[in-house]
């Protein structure tokens, strides 16, 4: 895996906040495009890499491009920039964060501002730090200036924090929700590529808007077009192995404790089944999750387009989820890209997902 961490981090180094994930997913194309049989992109932005896809089974593996951001809402006569989120944020972890704006003619660096501490009244300072409250600041004296600077309403935001080594295998960045979830599929159809399965064919899925997409996303319409027998979608989870860490509401995930396989709604059993013989073949650690409503993950959008498409979650484990600085394990990322594969070369020209 560390070969392949000059990809990720140029993967992680570009914006792409839901709705405006072009920069990133040009990244995955041009990665995707030195192996893979073909790429394409459609009109929502999703982006595809496939091996073997006029095989049969078709496996859809899909992991989402986007990431939280930010966009302009106003910016007022003294120039500074008002915003709100593209997705979900805890606004604390903004106060003071530094920033990207994605304006026209490039990047404009700025700065999270909100009222300092010594200014406020002591029942102020108890208070959340509600996003309308805050601003951004690019060292503009006037709206023209920022005007000047290529920055319009509707403009796209990050927060400017690239990948960072920790101790061991780890890494912290922005955007690990979810652009390790597109790396692993990609990783996987690279594995695919190098030892292709008897029978099946894939085909990886670099999903937009997944942080917004409320009626499915970009997943939606990318299954809709691909037509799977199967898919797989890898996300993130929440890690457990922290302070607090609420094992009893979503289970027990450890950095470097393998993928987590995902069990209940939106999962199809059968395709659960699978995912837990590949692993326990291939000797790749996993945990269990249990979803007993939504998944929360593109499974929503692709299992029930069409006539209904079986469906797996592969997850990460992921410490500080939506925060500038979160949190895996290169490990988890290599182990969940083999199990996607194993899972793939399991799969006969007859493998039915039909239960009788």
């Amino acid at each position: 895996m560390e070969d392949r961490l000059d990809f990720l981090k140029a993967l992680l180094d570009e914006p792409g906040p839901s709705g405006f994930e072009l920069r990133p997913a040009r990244v995955w194309r041009k990665e995707a495009a030195r192996f893979a049989d073909r790429t394409w992109s459609d009109v929502h932005g999703n982006s595809y890499a496939a091996v073997g896809e006029s095989r049969r089974p078709r496996v859809m593996l899909a992991g989402h491009v986007d990431e939280i951001g930010l966009q302009v809402t106003h910016v007022d006569k003294e120039g500074f920039i008002y915003l709100d989120g593209i997705g979900g944020w805890d606004s604390q972890v903004l106060v003071g964060q530094r920033v990207r704006i994605l304006g026209r003619e490039g990047d404009v660096p700025g700065v999270v501002g909100k009222k300092p501490l010594h200014l406020m009244k002591p029942e102020e300072r108890k208070k959340v730090s509600e996003i309308h409250h805050l601003w951004i600041d690019v060292g503009a004296a006037s709206r023209e200036e920022v005007g000047e600077l290529g920055i319009r309403v509707g403009d796209a935001a990050v927060l400017s924090q690239g990948l960072q080594r920790l101790a061991g295998d780890r890494i912290a960045a922005r955007a690990l929700d979810n652009r390790v979830g597109a790396f692993v599929v990609l990783e996987a159809l690279r594995l695919l590529r190098e030892d292709p399965p008897a029978h099946a064919g894939a085909v990886a899925v670099a999903t937009s808007q997944e942080e917004i997409g409320y009626s499915g996303g970009g997943a939606r319409s990318a299954a809709f077009h691909l037509e799977p027998d199967a898919a797989v979608v890898v996300d993130v989870t929440f890690a457990t192995d922290v302070p607090d860490g609420q094992k009893k509401e979503v289970g027990e995930h450890s950095l470097g404790g393998g993928p987590v396989i995902t069990r209940g709604s939106a999962v199809h059993p059968l395709v659960a089944e699978h995912l837990l013989t590949a692993a326990q073949a291939a000797e790749i650690p996993v945990t269990l999750h249990a979803s007993p409503r939504a998944t929360y993950t593109d499974a929503d959008g692709i299992y029930l387009v069409r006539s209904g498409v079986p469906t797996g979650v592969v997850s990460i484990p992921n410490r500080y989820m939506h925060s500038p600085s979160e949190m895996v394990s290169l490990g988890d990322l290599e182990k969940a890209a083999q199990l996607l594969a194993a899972f793939v070369r399991s799969l006969d020209s007859d493998t039915s997902f039909v239960q009788e």
